[in-house]
């Protein structure tokens, strides 16, 4: 059974990712492929949306929580872009970073990456790229055709150089077709033109016969004509001119309806993939546009695609969320095309373009007839592309020989070797018979050595051979390439290049016996062999074992040789050569001079060397003896360093004493290498031994290492030694930055100890650190003459009572002075509060405020002072800063507070003064004066502590002229509260009798009612508007809106009243207030409303509807003697059977519209006298003749018998 041309691969399901996927969301909008790595899935779920990535390398997946309307990832990176309305932004998800973003003016209805540096944004009118690179914003490429309004916008396609671009779109026809629509467009020309097509992609081809490549664009398509399939080439920078032949093939599709939704090229093979809607599957040869194959691959439609590079295939993705992955089969293709499509010439054609198998018999007989027809060109070329080398054998080389140079053309081996060498390279029996050809000719050695460095020929040791008696160095390097080990090593022994040889040995795993060549080279040349044995011993494995190596170096006494060979050999620094390195500074310690052996250490310390695996004790010992006690010192920190529990602190105590011959420098340094405990034994020990000597070095290392030894440690060391002085300057170096309060107190009682007053004052000052109890108790026991240090400190941590206690009882006042008006004039409070716990004199205290002045803040003096019961005292400054404009509340509260307790024109300050606290002051006279607290209420508005204030003493007259004018509903409210019971009456009394009728300002009255009407309170709200309007001001007695108030108030409380307020009242809303009274029942005072309104046709609805009487009713008619109230009246009377008085009402009115229930009821009463009176007089009335009327008169004065008039109707026109 024949293999298939094609093999169809599912790759992923979207509906495995974990959580899964709404299927709703497998389709064109939500999915995106941009390449063969990721798929991008907005999946959403009732309102959660998250995008969903799949990584279809390993198949694995990664939810986040975006909400986003679209995202596509880069082709070739972790770089996700997202769209959100109008906003785009691009993450880079490895770095969680946001690289750039953007708000597009108009909506991008497409998008997609046309590279991996490139975004293409497509909106309704334009078409962006937008770089990833910089700071740029999308720039715009070209605009829509029109022709591509009311497009779908499928996909966007662009060449490799992104000069060709093509925009791709359906639009719905009529018959409900997808016509295909592209626009195509030229960077180059800035020109577009509009093609017809579903699917387009380009290709860069080189055509069977050319040796340029082409940009070519393959376009399908399916419409009322049937479907096509285009290949043409576009002009491009490298190719201007088109020579590739336009193709055009038909296509049956499977049906009118289907069309393509994708189309994907395959450079390897050369081959096209179209894919349809309905799932099909259609394989085309590029340069010729045959199809080759149909298949059916999917029952549900693909709507996303991408190139997939491993294959040389085509990725779709189908509605059901399948990813399968499309791919021509290497294996079968060619057989299939030469078989089932019986086309040897594509078939070979995709042999030779993806060197594939299953043509070799096709290659060969093509081969036998082009040399038979003697086309040694093409017989060349078919040579050259067979694939796998099918041709390129012995027997093809001596068939070329064998065939006879015509006259004026190149022999034909020639043509063969000039272009397989212009196609690449030479095997190795073309490479053996080029030479032997060429060396023949003068400079052929030239040309091969110009091959061999180009490449292009095969090398083997048969090629080295030939070109030997021509060129020895280039023989070398053919047998170096063609692995002819016996004749490299040969030719190196005889050139005497040692290191050549193994370098090569090793390379080719050759092996020689290596120590006796090594014993040979050190008799010959000591130096050589140096460089001879360090390359045995960069061999894999090494020729040589060292050690062997370093006896053979010592036994001839060859120090120097030996060093250099292990300095080399060791640099590498592995701990299997501790031995070796160990023996290296064994060797050089016990056998050259010093110096030799502390270079070795200095470039161990420079970083040129790495030595850390040697016998440390052994050498720190050798380093000792040598008196290199640097060294020496190094090694014993090396020896605990590489053994925990060995340590050498007593062998670096010994040392450590010689500081006469180790530098200071890396003395402290080394102090960085010891334990905290080692550290503290070693400066005990240089302090022990020569304290003068080494005072300097140890400050030093203690400055230095504070941290690691630990402050406390340190001062305790110094303190055992009483050395105050290095005490004072390693604290010195250290006080500054640090924040431990042991050594700010240990650093000022050493400065004090050595006499530096002015650090201890400094410190003081400026440290917050240091523990204040603990200094403040130093400092008066230490009684200092200058004070300040102890000054700073009770200023700093508020023993300010303590300082000025301190300074009364040792009669330093004079301190005092200066420290509040120099130094801190803000804690005066604090200072003249001490003073007056101290009993110091009042007159001084005032001076001493007074000289302060305006720098003193207020409010702490006033609450120091006033807590001892002295605020008089601070009157005179009070007032001073208060003439200086000084607005702070507290001060003029002290102030009021002084004023109302010496009786001081009070009423007239809580009146005038604006920057006094209404409540404080409120509050401090409660129980003073209730009239003074009301007044500072009243001034700031308290109103929850005024009407307690007032309620409380009984000033209910206070209290309801403060709520009228205040205005406040809400305050309102809470005074009319049925809880308030005690107090509510007494106050609504005030407010009827006294606030109210005072006011004459409308708001305030209106104000005052709603709040009565709020609380629900009838009664009390109908006597407040009687007292307003009936008996009040002038100017609200006509006021419309009271009077409707006072009206309706009564309706709901007390009816009796109503009519006599809408008698006594003019200015109402006479409509609604009757409308209101006629639907609580109060029918008579809704008709008087009407009646004196003049609105008597609501009268005598009332009198006739509501109150019932056709009577009353009547006499109202006669009085006011309207028609419209005549024919209410009439139709009353109609309804009362009263059918003789209806048509007198009806004739008062002169009312003729109701004729046909006059008629009517007229008939069924047998009143017929009344209803001609009626009908003469609608008669006269119509203005339009009626012949209802008329035949209603005629047939009525035939039932009265009144002949005559019965004539004189019939006979008028």
């Amino acid at each position: 059974m024949a293999l298939a041309p094609i093999t169809v691969t599912e790759v992923f399901k979207l509906g495995n990712v974990d959580g899964g996927v709404n299927p709703a969301s497998i389709n064109f909008k939500s999915v995106t492929m941009e390449s063969d790595k990721f798929v991008c899935v907005r999946d959403s779920n009732g309102d959660q949306t998250s995008i969903v990535i799949v990584d279809l390398s390993n198949k694995t997946n990664a939810r986040h929580k975006i909400a986003a309307d679209s995202a596509i990832m880069n082709p070739i990176s972790k770089v996700l872009a997202l769209k959100a309305q109008s906003t785009l932004q691009i993450f880079n998800l490895d770095l969680k970073a946001k690289m750039k973003s953007h708000a597009m003016p108009e909506p991008v209805t497409y998008w997609r990456w046309i590279s991996a540096q490139t975004i293409a944004l497509v909106t309704a009118t334009a078409v962006y790229h937008w770089s990833v690179d910089g700071q740029a914003e999308p720039k715009k490429v070209f605009d829509r055709k029109e022709e591509l309004n009311d497009c779908q916008i499928l996909s966007y396609k662009a060449d490799d150089s992104e000069t060709w671009l093509l925009l791709i779109g359906v639009k719905k026809q009529a018959d409900g077709s997808l016509q295909g629509v592209m626009q195509l467009y030229s960077i180059d020309k800035n020109a577009s033109r509009v093609i017809e097509g579903h699917a387009a992609c380009f290709i860069n081809f080189t055509p069977p016969g050319q040796t340029t490549t082409c940009c070519l664009m393959c376009v399908a398509s399916n419409s009322a004509q049937g479907g096509k399939m285009f290949v043409m080439e576009v002009p491009t920078a490298n190719k201007a001119d088109t020579t590739f032949e336009r193709k055009v093939q038909t296509v049956q599709f499977s049906s009118p309806s289907d069309f393509p939704v994708a189309l994907q090229a395959s450079k390897k093979h050369g081959i096209l993939y179209l894919i349809t809607r309905s799932g099909y599957l259609y394989l085309f040869d590029v340069p010729t546009a045959t199809l080759l194959h149909t298949e059916v691959i999917t029952q549900d439609p693909i709507f996303a695609t991408a190139e997939e590079e491993a294959t040389n295939g085509i990725l779709g993705v189908n509605t059901r969320g399948t990813i399968m992955n499309v791919a021509v089969n290497d294996n079968a293709i060619v057989k299939f095309v030469q078989t089932q499509c019986n086309n040897y010439e594509v078939a070979l054609r995709i042999a030779a373009t993806a060197n594939l198998g299953g043509a070799d018999d096709l290659f060969m007989a093509k081969f036998n007839n082009l040399l038979n027809e003697m086309n040694i060109q093409e017989a060349v070329k078919l040579v050259a592309e067979a694939p796998h080398g099918l041709l390129r054998t012995r027997e093809t080389i001596q068939r070329f020989q064998a065939i006879p140079q015509l006259p004026g053309q190149q022999p034909a081996l020639s043509v063969y070797f000039k272009h397989l060498l212009d196609q690449g390279k030479l095997n190795n029996f073309e490479a053996v018979e080029l030479a032997r050809i060429v060396l023949q000719k003068q400079g052929g050695s030239t040309y091969i050595q110009k091959l061999i460095t180009e490449e292009k020929l095969a090398e083997s040791e048969e090629l080295g051979d030939i070109l030997q008696p021509h060129d020895a160095d280039l023989a070398l390097k053919i047998y170096f390439k063609g692995g002819a080990h016996l004749k490299v090593i040969h030719t190196l022994v005889q050139r005497g290049e040692f290191p050549k040889i193994l370098a090569y040995c090793q390379k080719v795993n050759y092996s020689p016996e290596w120590p006796h060549l090594l014993s040979g080279v050190l008799n010959m040349n000591p130096d050589g062999a140096v460089q001879f044995a360090v390359a045995l011993n960069e061999m894999d494995p090494p020729a040589m074992e060292p050690s062997q190596v370093v006896d053979m170096f010592v036994q001839r006494n060859m120090i120097k040789q030996v060093t250099a060979y292990l300095l080399d050999v060791l640099k590498n620094d592995k701990e299997e050569e501790g031995k070796l390195q160990t023996r290296l500074l064994e060797i050089n310690l016990m056998y050259s001079p010093p110096q030799v052996a502390e270079g070795i250490f200095q470039n161990c310390s420079s970083g040129n060397l790495h030595l850390s695996h040697y016998d440390a004790l052994k050498v720190a010992q050798l380093c000792e003896k040598a008196q290199l006690y640097q060294r020496a010192l190094e090694n014993y920190v090396k020896v605990t360093r590489d053994n925990t529990e060995q340590s050498a602190i007593t062998n670096i105590r010994r040392v450590i004493i010689n500081t006469h011959a180790i530098n200071p420098e890396w003395l402290i340094d080394f102090f960085g290498e010891l334990s905290k405990e080692d550290s503290l034994d070693c400066l005990k020990e240089l302090l022990t031994h020569d304290a003068r000597r080494n005072f300097k070095v140890c400050v030093q290392v203690a400055t230095k290492y504070s941290d690691e030894l630990g402050a406390e440690q340190l001062i305790e060391m110094f303190l055992s030694f009483k050395s105050y002085e290095a005490l004072y300057y390693y604290l010195g170096s250290i006080v500054n930055f640090s924040k431990d309060p042991e050594v700010h107190f240990r650093y000022i009682e050493a400065a004090t100890r050595v006499g530096q007053y002015s650090e201890v004052e400094r410190v003081t000052r400026e440290s917050s650190v240091y523990e204040p109890e603990r200094t403040k108790n130093f400092l008066k026991e230490a009684k200092l003459q200058d004070l300040w240090p102890l000054i700073n400190v009770c200023d700093q941590h508020d023993y300010i009572e303590e300082m000025v206690r301190y300074l009364h009882d040792t009669q330093n006042l004079k301190y005092v002075d200066m420290f509040i008006q120099k130094r801190s004039p803000m804690k005066t409070p604090a200072v003249v509060g001490a003073l007056l716990d101290c009993d110091t004199g009042e007159d001084y205290v005032k001076n001493l405020i007074m000289s302060v002045g305006g720098m003193c803040p207020v409010e702490p003096l006033v609450e120091h002072v006033e807590k001892r019961n002295r605020l008089k005292l601070l009157q005179p400054w009070l007032e001073a800063r208060a003439a200086e404009s000084n607005k702070d509340p507290c001060l003029h509260n002290a102030l009021g507070k002084i004023y109302i307790d010496s009786n001081q024109n009070a009423d007239d300050f809580l009146n005038h003064n604006e920057y006094y606290d209404h409540l404080t002051l409120g509050k401090y006279c409660e129980n003073r004066d209730p009239m003074l607290a009301f007044v500072a209420y009243q001034r700031g508005q308290c109103d929850m502590e005024l009407v307690a204030l007032t309620s409380r003493n009984g000033m209910y007259k206070q209290q309801a002229r403060y709520l009228v004018k205040r205005q406040d509903p809400e305050l309102w409210a809470s005074v009319l509260t049925p809880e308030n019971t005690e107090h509510r009456q007494m106050l609504v009394d005030q407010v009827v009798q006294t606030a109210l009728p005072e006011t004459t300002v409308p708001e305030e009255v209106s104000t005052t009612v709603k709040a009565f009407m709020t609380a629900d309170m009838p009664e009390e709200l109908t006597e407040l508007l009687e007292k307003i309007i009936l008996h009040g001001n002038s100017e609200f007695k006509n006021n419309r809106y009271l009077q409707n108030l006072l009206i309706l108030t009564a309706i709901k409380a007390d009816k009796t009243r109503v009519m006599d307020y809408i008698n006594r009242l003019d200015n109402y809303d006479a409509q609604d207030i009757a409308k209101i009274a006629e639907g609580a029942e109060l029918y008579e005072e809704a008709h008087v409303i009407y009646k004196k309104f003049g609105d008597n046709v609501q009268a005598i609805r009332v009198l006739l509807d509501d109150i019932g009487s056709i009577e009353r009713g009547y006499e109202f008619a006669e009085r006011v003697s309207e028609p419209a109230v005549w024919s209410n009246l009439a139709g009353a009377q109609m309804k009362a059977e009263m059918i003789s008085e209806a048509v007198d009402s009806f004739m008062k009115a002169k009312d003729a519209s109701r004729f046909t229930e006059v008629i009517a009821a007229a008939q069924e009463g047998n009143f017929y006298q009344d209803l001609v009176r009626y009908l003469v007089m609608a008669r006269d009335e119509s203005k339009v003749k009626e012949g209802a009327i008329d035949t209603e008169l005629v047939y009525s004065y035939a039932k009265t018998n009144r002949l005559s008039e019965l004539g004189e109707v019939i006979s008028s026109p």
